[in-house]
């Protein structure tokens, strides 16, 4: 999640084939060794190669197929699957050309999406945001036919055929890099199921569902219609800022290939000298901290850039151990004194963790401490940006500080755009004379993610698709329902398969604020289940109102494959927790009937009480009173005589109390609405 969510669009190429490569014979990036294939299907596989040639492909289980390259130099076939198994072999030949894909499995393949509860890894993001048990699970992740496919962050202003990423099989080592959610639901499969499972994960943290969607389902939506036009109008925008950027780079590091914990450590912009005391810093630009750089005038950029700053010592300060504290950094920093590497944090995920690293007294010698740090922003807000905690150096054995808030000295030195890193280095003395950006391009923009992420994989076969988003929606809550069931759709389409399964994640209780009302797109998330061929994975009792990224992430992955179970796979579990379904009157209460109850509905009080409000024709909430009869609850209130309407967990961070007999716990509702 970010402090704000902004549309905007990192550029890339048009993912158009140039005429240079119009002769040049691949696959599709999705299709590699080590892939899984959906079952007892006619799977879709398609590529590049010279128009009006042929293609044909050859598989260890015996099926064949061909294709005629058309004039744009694309290429598609079916190729029919068998049941599942493995390890298996595709060839495929064009002219002289071939290419062998080996350790190909059979199996179920589910497309895995969504914002940073999707996209977070099995290792969690600590210290501020582990996943639960993750050491012991990681230690046992042996699971050779569990296979991911992660796709790298790519934002496209137009629909792109390529990707990266590598289908990796799940093993201690690998399983830490994981989408966890995802993981889990396909763990459960798995080992259900007992057949090799592809999950194809294709997510981005603070990610709106608009960019998910593209231009045309979009368009649909008045209300998207002036940003559609912005982003249309941008083209020569986003080509000059493509232009200078390659005028300027010094050197390209990939970054798509490194994922984990230590994804961010151990990169060289070429700018070792900026930690040096001896460094000189007189031509930098000067930035008054703390800010996001957003507002000045760096503008809209990702990627990293060093702060300086000179520090005259009062007299009895020195030789003394010092605290620095720099407050929050969005995202991850390296931070220097006098040359001397004093802390770091460089896992994703710590943007709100205030940093404070301490001075030893024998680096406070001089009379001028020089500190540096190094900030890396991969998306959204960057900079130290202080949320209204001091930025100031802190004696350890007395109260006084220092205040290190003004006047920094500061430059980038490398952008991140699309999975690799354009190192400018420190002396680039032009960084400024970038053209400016004329609206904020990056992932969370409409459209750009459905454009970088999803358009290559289509026409994919899949059996299904799991999505965990809507954080980042809630200011827009009202349009949420639709917007979701426009996904639902245009995925089906795209896909080529009408009825494919859509399991989501209501999101998690969190405090929002008094004015987020985050139970709004609960309630939205609720009514896409009226949409066929759906299911919502219930939270409200694994939330934390603390973190926006809940430490429990098995027993989302586990509820989500629930419903895959039942309703994909026929299996006869219990998969949805109490669905409310009608109320009636019966004197003075309200006799509340559920879908999903099980044997009987079950409450859970807490100290708080039980998240069920009632109120009459004034339309004022109380606390209510709550029984159970078997499948239906009976609730009231003594000063109620005539109740019209109940809510419950109707706020941004309840504490689930109503479940059902199988302990599946019942989402937020109204019964008003």
């Amino acid at each position: 999640m970010r402090r704000r969510v902004i549309f905007v669009v990192a550029f890339l190429l048009s993912s158009g084939l140039a005429a240079s490569q119009e002769a040049r014979f691949t696959l599709a990036s999705v299709f590699a060794d080590s892939m899984v294939l959906q079952q007892r299907s006619n799977v879709m596989i398609w590529g590049t190669g010279t128009p009006g040639t042929r293609v044909s492909l050859a598989s260890s289980w015996k099926s064949t197929a061909t294709a005629i390259v058309d004039s744009s130099g694309a290429w598609s076939t079916r190729l029919r699957t068998t049941a599942a198994g493995g390890p298996h072999t595709i060839t495929v030949s064009h002219d002289t050309s071939t290419i062998t894909l080996r350790g190909i499995l059979l199996g179920e393949v589910w497309l895995c999406s969504g914002q940073s509860n999707m996209e977070m890894p099995l290792v969690g993001w600590p210290p501020d945001s582990p996943i639960a048990n993750s050491a012991e699970e990681i230690s046992h992740a042996r699971f050779p036919s569990l296979r991911m496919f992660t796709i790298a962050r790519s934002s496209s202003s137009a629909p792109k055929r390529e990707c990266k990423g590598q289908w990796v099989a799940c093993s201690p080592q690998t399983a830490g890099a994981f989408s966890a959610t995802a993981y889990y639901f396909g763990k459960a499969l798995h080992q259900r199921l007992r057949v090799p499972v592809g999950l194809v994960h294709a997510s981005w943290g603070g990610t709106s569902i608009e960019a998910w969607l593209s231009a045309k389902s979009l368009s649909a939506f008045p209300e998207y219609q002036p940003v559609l036009k912005e982003l249309a109008n941008a083209e020569e925008n986003m080509k000059a800022v493509d232009a200078w950027v390659a005028s300027h780079t010094v050197g390209e590091m990939n970054l798509a290939t490194r994922s984990g914990p230590t994804k961010w450590e151990n990169l060289d912009f070429q700018d070792s000298v900026c930690a040096q005391k001896a460094f000189v810093d007189s031509l930098w630009n000067d930035i008054s901290l703390p800010v996001w750089w957003e507002e000045t005038e760096l503008g809209v950029f990702n990627g990293a850039v060093w702060f300086r700053k000179a520090v005259t010592l009062p007299t009895d300060w020195r030789a003394k151990k010092l605290e620095l504290e720099l407050g929050p950094i969005d995202d991850t920093d390296e931070t220097f004194v006098n040359g001397t590497k004093i802390g770091a944090m460089t896992a994703e995920g710590l943007w709100r963790t205030e940093r404070k690293y301490t001075i030893p007294d024998s680096l406070t010698f001089d009379s001028t401490l020089t500190i540096a740090v190094r900030v890396l922003d991969n998306y959204g807000g960057g900079g130290l940006w202080g949320n209204g905690v001091p930025l100031q150096l802190k004696r350890t054995d007395t109260a006084a500080t220092l205040s290190l808030a003004g006047t920094w000295k500061y430059r980038p030195v490398a952008e991140f755009r699309a999975g690799t890193a354009f190192v400018f280095g420190p002396q680039q003395r032009e960084q400024f004379t970038r053209p400016k950006l004329t609206m904020d391009y990056y992932g969370v923009s409409p459209t750009t993610l459905h454009n970088g992420m999803i358009a290559p994989l289509i026409p994919l076969t899949l059996r299904g698709a799991i999505w965990y988003q809507g954080e980042s929606n809630i200011p827009r809550a009202a349009t949420y329902a639709r917007l979701q069931t426009a996904l639902i759709e245009e995925w089906r389409a795209e896909f080529r398969n009408p009825s494919m399964p859509f399991y989501f994640v209501q999101i998690t209780p969190f405090a929002y604020g008094s004015d987020a009302h985050s139970e709004l797109l609960r309630e939205a998330q609720l009514q896409t289940l009226a949409v066929a061929n759906t299911g919502m994975a219930g939270t409200l009792d694994i939330g934390d109102p603390h973190d926006i990224h809940p430490a429990d992430k098995e027993n989302v992955g586990k509820r989500l494959a629930l419903w895959a179970l039942a309703k994909t796979y026929g299996k006869k579990v219990a998969y949805s927790g109490p669905l409310y379904r009608s109320m009636e009157v019966e004197k003075n209460t309200l006799v509340l009937s559920f879908d999903h109850a099980g044997k009987t509905l079950v409450i859970k009080e807490h100290q708080g009480g039980n998240e069920f409000q009632i109120a009459g024709a004034d339309s004022i909430f109380k606390a209510a009173r709550v029984s159970v009869r078997g499948k239906v609850l009976v609730v009231s209130h003594p000063e109620i005589a005539h109740p019209t309407a109940v809510r419950y967990g109707f706020s941004d961070a309840p504490q689930a109390t109503l479940f059902n007999s199988a302990g599946l716990p019942a989402p937020s509702f109204r019964t008003e609405f």
